[in-house]
Parts: structure tokens; C-alpha cells; sequence
């Protein structure tokens, strides 16, 4: 997943240090991180030379925050006065974004050490000054009728890399409050991270996971990342007793995590509210322009594709072998026999020979990633779990991951790697303010890297069970992206709705939704999985729903790539041409138009429908492979 840059004149907290980490990755095997080679760990001198050099950045930047108020009132004196405040807000969000990606990814080599959270924390203060300093910015501008910024912007070319998020403000209007109340929201902004940072701290370095002894007497800890590794044991007894384990002691603190939810949500009904919404939702998705009715189609949609999905989980349950296929079978290998390592030398060797379709221009900036350690490859305790791509304008983008030496693990870096291109090629190609995407774009850029690996690994592997298991890691995406990333989306639909109701959302609740979602999505009451109810607990070992409607766009993401990648690895040039073209355009217009340009409408569902098309011819191949010997 991507994890964003500041967002250029943000007026929140919320959109300033949004921290948007695909938590798939996981870890096994950990050693310290002392012990992990150089080449395998990023190098954050590129960002600053050390501590000290940051906290002088840090400083002066700090002292230039008054220098904001200078404009104030003036911003329709000329156009040369407009340009210059939006320079100068500009050039500060550019500098608070590189200082944040220090801290933060500092934070995340251990999150047990307090030195990087407390810098984290200081780059959350300091983006909330930031906010309240420019809080008169979007009012004034509102005062100010279209044609004469228009006029402005003609007049003036150091204007033109703000005509988008000029008339994006001008778009807003109805929900941009008054100078004091602008100057209000940023100051209380300061506390909108505060339910993310309390569950990342309790669920990454204060949580008492369980300890379970497997079949072969090893005795592992159940911290996030081992939960990952261990649910796809070959053992099923072992499967049962890691995911009882671990979601039951989830279980065990349901009321704490609902307690932290119920104050993220709050926090969603009170920007709802302050900025005249008509729900979370409308809210959430307004800010890149999405239309609400994107959101519900994918819903209804999936919902009307589940007898797809329950096709592949019968043929799962046919694959494994089992009577009764259980909701701890879902992540087990559908051929047990497969398994393949794919060191992390082999990995980046087949990934470049992946994506050689998309130009020689492309794969060079991926050898630099590998060559310059952009790249934090290895699991230690403490680390961040998951893995995600962090970017800042001024210097190449990051990566995050914990690998284990997997396909799966492979596939996440290409993910990454998709993610680290969208943002390298925009911020080559756009000025600032421009270069930046909303996330609606970026899992496009990181699944169609996914879709080009599997087709490049599956030309080359001919053995049965090799291409079954292969065959069936495309389907385990589409389950994990589209099917369970929408079930996702429709559980926090439901929780935000319930709150908006007056109802009351605590961990009780919380599993009781959960538990009801998740048997209608599995075909719990058809016979087609048994959904446990130890499986209630899920939601509190997902952290996205920390940033409201945040995951509905891997779905539309996932889809949204499915088509163009379909037409590029037909060898369709313009595709490919009109792909690049989407990834270098960073946030210069809205996500919806973006995409159009390069030939997917995602307010029609024909991009889903043709995923679950894919889908099915996959299971075809799948099901003609089973009955040969």
C-alpha cells in the first residue's frame, strides 16, 4: 500500500499525515536488526544526514510557519500575491513532508523505541500549526467569485500548477467553514490521528499476543506478522489452533478495541457534521470527488458476485481435501506439495523481467530501488509489520516490507514496487502541488504490477501443481482485494451508519456486525465455509478502518488494473501508453477522469464484471488441470 506524502495545502491533520500501509507481508523468522546485511535496509540519509541535521530542518521550519499570515486578506489584491502565498504554503508543505517521512519511517524500524514516535508526534504538532496558520487560505479564496480566479490563473503562469486545486477549493465550497471555523478544525486536527497511533501502538508493540505450540513443538508467539505466516500452516490442526489463539485473544480486549474505534468513528461524525455532510461517507469520499453511489455500486455488486466467490471456495475445499471447509482453511497452500522459495535476489531478477513490457525507461528506475537500498527487506522485532511506499517530492520514494521469501512476498514487492513508480514518475513529471494522488489511484498502479508478475512466473512453469498453486494465488487476490477488501468496506459502511443513528458502537457490536457480514460473504448458512465464531473478533486485527473508506478503493483498484492490464499483456501499445500516462499524472484532475483517460469507467461495472470473468476462466483452467494425473 502506499503510504502518502503531505497532501500540498491541506488544511487537516487527517489529510496532511495520512498513513496508508498494506498490512499483508508478514514476518516469521525474525533477527535483530543489526544483524540484517546494509543492502537489505533503506537508507534514510538521503531524506537527512542524521537526527541532528533533521531537528535543524525541523526548527526552521517551525520559524517559518508565521510568515503565512502575511497574506492574509490579501489573496485577491493581484494574482502575483495569490502565487506568492501559494509558493510559500507550498514550499512549507514540501519541507513538512520530508521531515514527517524521516520520523515516521525512523519510528517504524522499531516501533518499541519512543525516540521516533516522539518525532512523529512533533511532526503532528507542527502540520496541525501548519494548518491553523493557513486556516484563512480556502475562505478567502472562497470569497473570491470563479471568474476572477480563473482570470488569475490566466494571467499568471506560476498559477497554473494550482488551477486544479483551485477549483478543487471552489468545488468544496458548501462545506468550507468560516476563517474562525477553519482555524478551529485545524487546531482540533491535532487529536484526528490519535485513535490510529493508540491501536499501532497496542497492536504493534504492547499487545499480549498468545503463545501456541505447533505440531512439530515449536512454541511461537502470535504477534501480527507470526499470525500471518503461521494461519497458512499445511496442518490444519495447527491452522485451527493459531487462528483460534489469535483472534480469541483479540477477543479477550474486544471492549478496548471497540473503545478505539468508537472514537475513530466519532471523530468521522464530527468532521461529517463541521463540514455540513449528509453522512461519513459522502464526507470520506468527497474529498477526491468519488461519488458516492462508486461506493454502494461496489457493494451491490460483489454482493451479487458472491456465487462466484462461492464457486472458488468449493474449489478450494475440493483442492484441500477437507469435508468441511473452515474459515482457518482459507489462507492453507491449495497444493501442499508447492513450495516455492523466491529469495529476495531471484525476486527483484524476475519482477524486472515482469514488467520489461512497460519500457526499459521503467524497469532502470526499479534497478536503482534495489541498487540505492530504497528498500527495508527483512523482518526484526519491533518493525512495522506489513510492508508500504513512502514517498516525498524531493527524494525517491521508499519501501517498506518484511519478507519471508514467498510468492506471496514477491508479489507484495512488486505491489510496492507499483506504488514507488506511480509516485517516482509523478513527481518527475508534475510540478508539486500536482504531483501527489489520491489513493483511489494508487492501488491501481500496484495491482496491474501483481497481475504482470503472475503472467511473466506462469509462462515459465509448466509442472501441474506448480501452475495449480500459482493458478490459485491469483484467486487468493482476488478474494483478499476484491471480495474481503469489499466486505471491508461494507462493515464500516454499516458502523458509521450505526452511529449516525445514535446507536452504540462497542466491541460486542462491533463482533456481532462483523460475525453477521462475514457468514453472509462465506456462505456460512449455504454450507459453502463455516465461519467459527471466534472469527467475530477479525475486525480488531484491521487497522485500515482507522482511516474512514479507506479500503473500498483496493477493490475498485484491483478492478480498475484487472482491465488495463488484460489489454497490455495482449500487447496493445497504446494501452501501455495511456497506462504510463495515468501513473505520471499524479493528482493533476480527479480520479475518476484520470482513469477514464486511460480507458476504464469506474462509475459503470464494467470493470468488476470483467474481473469476475477472469475470474471464472481462471477456474476453468483450474478445474481442467485437477483431472489430469
Amino acid at each position: 500500500m502506499i503510504r502518502a506524502s503531505l497532501v500540498p495545502l491541506a488544511v487537516t491533520v487527517v489529510a496532511i499525515l495520512a498513513s496508508f500501509a498494506y498490512l499483508d507481508a508478514t514476518s516469521g523468522q525474525e533477527r535483530e536488526r543489526k544483524d540484517i546485511p546494509e543492502r537489505f535496509k533503506w537508507d534514510l540519509t538521503d531524506l537527512y544526514p542524521g537526527e541532528a541535521t533533521w531537528r535543524e530542518a525541523r526548527e526552521r521550519l517551525e520559524a517559518r510557519l508565521p510568515q503565512i499570515r502575511q497574506f492574509e486578506g490579501r489573496l485577491g489584491e493581484s494574482a502575483a500575491v495569490l502565487e506568492e502565498a501559494l509558493e510559500t504554503m507550498s514550499g512549507i508543505g514540501r519541507e513538512l513532508s520530508r521531515l514527517y517521512a524521516y520520523a515516521s519511517q525512523l519510528s517504524d524500524e522499531d516501533t518499541r523505541q519512543s525516540k521516533g514516535q516522539a518525532m512523529t508526534q512533533e511532526m503532528t504538532r507542527l502540520a496541525a500549526a501548519f494548518a491553523a496558520e493557513a486556516a484563512f487560505v480556502e475562505p478567502e479564496i472562497l470569497r473570491l467569485d470563479r471568474a476572477k480566479i480563473e482570470a488569475f490563473v490566466r494571467e499568471r503562469p506560476g498559477l497554473a500548477p494550482y488551477d486544479h486545486y483551485l477549483d478543487d477549493i471552489l468545488r468544496r465550497q458548501p462545506h468550507t467553514g468560516t476563517e474562525a471555523e477553519e482555524r478551529l478544525l485545524a487546531q482540533a486536527s491535532v487529536l484526528a490521528s490519535t485513535p490510529s497511533d493508540i491501536y499501532g501502538i497496542l497492536a504493534d508493540a504492547d499487545f499480549p499476543y498468545p503463545a501456541v505450540t505447533l505440531s512439530d513443538g515449536r512454541t511461537v508467539t502470535l504477534n501480527s506478522s507470526a499470525y500471518n505466516l503461521y494461519r497458512a500452516l499445511p496442518n490444519r490442526e495447527d491452522r485451527r489452533l493459531v487462528m483460534s489463539s489469535f483472534f480469541g485473544a483479540l477477543g479477550a480486549y474486544r471492549r478496548t478495541f471497540g473503545a478505539i474505534m468508537n472514537s475513530s468513528v466519532q471523530r468521522d461524525l464530527f468532521y461529517m457534521k463541521a463540514r455540513k455532510y449528509n453522512s461519513s461517507l459522502e464526507a470520506a469520499l468527497n474529498e477526491h470527488n468519488i461519488p458516492v453511489g462508486v461506493y454502494q455500486s461496489l457493494i451491490d455488486g460483489v454482493n451479487a458476485s458472491l456465487p462466484t466467490f462461492h464457486r472458488y471456495l468449493r474449489l478450494r475445499k475440493r483442492m484441500l481435501g477437507v469435508d468441511e471447509l473452515h474459515y482457518y482453511d482459507l489462507y492453507a497452500p491449495l497444493v501442499g506439495s508447492v513450495d516455492i522459495d523466491y529469495p529476495i535476489e531471484q525476486a527483484q531478477r524476475e519482477i524486472v523481467e515482469a514488467l520489461a513490457p512497460l519500457g526499459r525507461e521503467y524497469t532502470s528506475v526499479l534497478e536503482r530501488a534495489f541498487r540505492e537500498r530504497w528498500i527495508d527487506v527483512y523482518p526484526t522485532p519491533g518493525k512495522r509489520s506489513g510492508a508500504y511506499s513512502n514517498s516525498t517530492y524531493d527524494v525517491h520514494p521508499y519501501i517498506l516490507l518484511n519478507y519471508n521469501n514467498k510468492y506471496a512476498d514477491m508479489s507484495t514487492l512488486a505491489h510496492e514496487l507499483g506504488h514507488t513508480m506511480h509516485s517516482f514518475l509523478s513527481n518527475r513529471t508534475q510540478p508539486y502541488p500536482k504531483a501527489d494522488y489520491p489513493i483511489f489511484l494508487a492501488e491501481v498502479a500496484s495491482t496491474f504490477n501483481e497481475a504482470l508478475l503472475i503472467d511473466h512466473v506462469l509462462e515459465k512453469i509448466t509442472d501441474r501443481d506448480a501452475r495449480l498453486s500459482l493458478l490459485g494465488n491469483y484467486l487468493e487476490n482476488i478474494k483478499g482485494t476484491v471480495f474481503r477488501q469489499t466486505q471491508f468496506a461494507e462493515f464500516e459502511l454499516r458502523v458509521h451508519e450505526m452511529a449516525e443513528r445514535g446507536e452504540a458502537i462497542t466491541g460486542d457490536a462491533l463482533s456481532d456486525l462483523y460475525a453477521t457480514i462475514t457468514k453472509r460473504y462465506y456462505g456460512h448458512d449455504a454450507g459453502v465455509t463455516v465461519v467459527d465464531d471466534y472469527v467475530a473478533h477479525e475486525w480488531a486485527f484491521i487497522p485500515h478502518f482507522y482511516r474512514a473508506f479507506y479500503v473500498y478503493q483496493y477493490a475498485t483498484s484491483f478492478t480498475a488494473s484487472a482491465a488495463l492490464a488484460e489489454r497490455a499483456l495482449a500487447g496493445d501499445p497504446e494501452t501501455i501508453r495511456k497506462y504510463l500516462e495515468l501513473i505520471s499524472a499524479g493528482g493533476s484532475d480527479y480520479p475518476i477522469a484520470l482513469l477514464r483517460r486511460a480507458g476504464v469507467d469506474m462509475t459503470t461495472r464494467e470493470p468488476l464484471d470483467l474481473t469476475m470473468k477472469q475470474m471464472n476462466r481462471v477456474m476453468d483452467e483450474m478445474e481442467k488441470l485437477l483431472e489430469k494425473p
